[in-house]
């Protein structure tokens, strides 16, 4: 019987939206929104408004108007931003590449930078971990290689000479119809359904290289290498620890649960440790029908896609003793990099909903500050602030933060007439998309504020608990990250197709006629007097998405229009040293046909809202975890689900093991894989006598970044086998042979287009 139904069986090939969406989070977007309450949105509370006159570019003053209160009196505190790294001038100088048509198979990156894969699904991890094999996949190999589509990243250097360090990357969830054959998953559901939950969680993998700039490549059997997955014990803490809405037939005492799902966004804290969000996880649960609280958060009777439960009965919330079951998910989690022994934690009194982001920003005050977004349509922008102070260098204390505190959830306040806002996106007539707002607290050093919640039901039932007080519902909140230099806060609204003329408010301005918000926006929150800790803020909105060249909305705090980037559904933020903006997209190829995307985002001074694209991601990809080491002239990018709208036999790419003008590179595994990649500054790449031998002495596929010597035809550790770092195998700086250089690899707009067979460590020889 089990053959039957494992899993995504049903599935049929689609575009790459439709697809995406059903694995990615259920298709949330088709069904009813879960948020049913009569509470205001951020599209009716039109609070600031800009003129048509600077909508169309005459933004001289534009910076005074836009930004309320936003001056802030000093640097904050401390804090750990994606990518951490001293403030300087930043060197990261480039020529905006032209947008991607969707179709394109490439990794595309600016003229002068080039890029290369760090690891790979499937990669091994430690010195037992077996190959990559397709066709032997199990739960027990899973466990020792990296795991599958990528996206909260971070990359941490932690020596002087910048030649050490790690990475840590959330694994958001999987693909099966392109992760298996068909033969497999008719033959073997249960090895299947082991390798998916697996294949969840988080990597956390050391790194080495030869020296600054030079691109890193992952360490086999690295001291910190640790994989955590759908399987990996969590300590539950907080308030909620222990109550009956966590018990469950397995777990009596509601202490402990196993695994983590769904890990969208994320954030290291100052003291060390990383945190993750998890998201989507209401998908993998087959619910009961009629009950208010799972359907508040999208849970439905009924077979899910994957049929997990099938195997394992925890996935079926009818069956007794696990009708608690997924209460223990949509939590964020806490992990200590640096100690891969140490039992994972579940934090229960930063709320329970769809976190995407878990950023730590500490406040003048010394209390850590946690923002996070519920990325569903029409949910709401969550705020921790800690009962006990960080203090630098007493990680017994700070890994206590976390779990007490106040809870809030976000009230926006608008100031324009509601008669001008009304959809269009016009600005209105006070000259920005602007307001006010509070924090408006759920939970208080475990007492709960909500009348009629107990404070276990507060933080279990968070969303329906926000619901009571009044929050604003918001364009499907995703990453929530503070500056490291000016202490504002930046939210990415990825997009809201159910958005009607009847239904805006001031921060959520945008309804088109069949279309609604199509392309998301971003707000600027200023905390009031600078203080993370405050209960009142002010906002503005810094842009509204879109193709300038064919959108009536598009909005770009004054910045001409004709002289940005297309940008359609910001996802991922972050900051390079300077605080400049960085802006990575999901679902540009929907709205606006152009490959996801990395866009640089000017915040200061008269270029305040220019938009210039970075990179591309190939076909059918989303961009994620973007990590800026701008001193380092790196960029880090997380490439989830390439060739995700293709099926078995028929893939639509190979990434990152192409070939030049397309097909598979060699005799490398024949599928898709999600990466983590490395885009550094090629400073002789163009070199006319510099070569970069023929295949960059990786081995026999796995590259330079894919690996200690662990090619596919040999284990060894030598430098003739993956290990060599620019030293016998081609991998200095100059990294194009004389041939490819005459070949010229550059297009005319600027970009720069791969070819592995030149020095880029996917030769067939080491």
């Amino acid at each position: 019987m089990l053959k039957r139904h494992l899993p995504m069986l049903g599935h049929t090939r689609g575009n790459r939206l439709a697809i995406t969406c059903e694995l990615k989070c259920g298709s949330a977007c088709s069904h009813p929104v879960p948020n049913t309450s009569d509470n205001s949105h951020f599209r009716d509370i039109a609070d600031a408004a800009i003129s048509r006159r600077v909508a169309l570019g005459a933004g001289g003053g534009l910076a005074a108007a836009v930004v309320v209160g936003a001056n802030v009196a000093g640097a904050p505190a401390a804090r750990a931003d994606h990518g951490a790294h001293p403030q300087g001038d930043g060197t990261l100088t480039f020529q905006a590449i032209d947008p991607v048509p969707r179709v394109v198979d490439d990794m595309t990156v600016p003229r002068g930078y080039d890029w290369t894969p760090i690891i790979r699904w499937g990669d091994p991890l430690f010195e037992d971990s077996p190959e990559f094999d397709l066709e032997n996949q199990t739960r027990e190999s899973q466990e020792k290689q990296f795991g599958y589509n990528s996206d909260y990243l971070n990359v941490i250097v932690d020596d002087e000479e910048g030649t050490t360090g790690y990475l840590v990357n959330n694994h958001e969830y999987t693909n099966e119809n392109i992760m298996f054959s068909p033969e497999y998953i008719a033959s073997n559901p249960e090895d299947v359904v082991g390798t998916a939950i697996a294949a969840h969680g988080l990597s956390i993998v050391d790194l080495e290289r030869t020296g600054a700039g030079e691109p890193w490549s992952y360490v086999v059997g690295g001291r910190r290498n640790r994989r955590i997955t759908g399987f990996t014990p969590f300590t539950v803490d907080g308030p909620a620890a222990g109550s009956d809405l966590l018990k469950t037939v397995e777990d009596p005492e509601g202490m402990t649960v196993l695994g983590t799902l769904n890990n969208c966004g994320g954030g290291t804290t100052p003291w060390g440790t990383v945190l993750s969000g998890e998201e989507n996880f209401d998908q993998y649960f087959v619910g009961t029908a009629g009950v208010e609280e799972q359907e508040r958060v999208g849970i439905s009777p009924g077979p899910t896609s994957r049929r997990w439960d099938l195997v394992h009965p925890r996935f079926n919330l009818n069956n007794e003793g696990y009708e608690n079951e997924a209460n223990r998910f949509g939590w964020i989690v806490e992990i200590d990099p640096d100690d891969p022994t140490s039992t994972p934690v579940k934090h229960t009194a930063l709320g329970r909903f769809k976190h995407e982001a878990g950023t730590v920003h500490i406040a003048r005050t010394g209390h850590a500050v946690v923002y996070s977004g519920d990325d569903q349509t029409d949910d709401y922008i969550y705020k921790f602030v800690s009962r006990r102070v960080y203090r630098e260098g007493d990680k017994a204390n700070n890994m206590k933060l976390l779990s007490e505190g106040t809870l809030y959830v976000a009230r926006f306040e608008g100031n324009s007439p509601a008669g001008e806002i009304d959809g269009s996106g016009d600005v209105p007539s006070d000259g920005a998309f602007d307001g006010a707002g509070t924090w408006v607290p759920l939970v208080r050093n475990n007492r709960s504020l909500v009348p009629g919640f107990t404070v276990e039901e507060v933080l279990v039932n968070t969303r329906l608990a926000a619901d009571t007080v009044g929050a604003t519902k918001m364009d499907r909140p995703e990453d929530v990250e503070p500056s490291p230099t000016s202490g504002k806060i930046y939210v990415a609204l990825s997009n809201n197709s159910k958005r009607s003329p009847d239904y805006v408010d001031e921060a959520n301005p945008v309804a088109v006629p069949d279309g609604g918000n199509r392309d998301g926006h971003v707000i600027e929150i200023t905390e009031q007097r600078d203080d993370h800790t405050s209960t009142r803020f002010n906002w503005s909105i810094l842009l509204l998405a879109g193709d300038p060249s064919t959108s009536e909305t598009a909005y770009f705090s004054g910045f001409p229009k004709d002289q940005v980037s297309p940008i359609s559904c910001p996802d991922n933020l972050a900051f390079d040293s300077k605080g400049t903006l960085w802006i990575s997209t999901d679902g540009q190829p929907g709205k606006i046909g152009y490959s996801d995307a990395l866009h640089k985002v000017t915040l200061e001074g008269e270029d305040r809202g220019r938009v210039e694209q970075f990179l591309a991601v190939p076909a059918d990809a989303e961009t994620s975890g973007p990590v800026i080491h701008d001193l380092d002239d790196s960029v880090f990018v997380a490439v989830q689900h390439p060739g995700e709208g293709g099926e078995w036999g028929a893939h639509t790419s190979y990434f990152p093991d192409f070939a030049p003008g397309g097909g598979l590179k060699g005799d490398l595994v024949a599928v898709p894989r999600p990466a983590v990649v490395q885009v550094y500054l090629d400073v002789l790449g163009d070199a006319d006598d510099e070569e970069a031998g023929s295949g960059g002495g990786a081995g026999n596929g796995n590259g330079k970044g894919n690996g200690k010597g662990r090619g596919q035809a040999d284990r060894g550790k030598g430098s003739d086998n993956g290990k060599g770092k620019g030293r016998d195998n081609g991998r200095g700086k100059g990294r194009r042979d004389e041939e490819n250089r005459r070949k010229g690899r550059f297009a005319e707009d600027g970009r720069r287009s791969r070819d592995w067979n030149n020095g880029k460590g996917h030769g067939a020889e080491g």
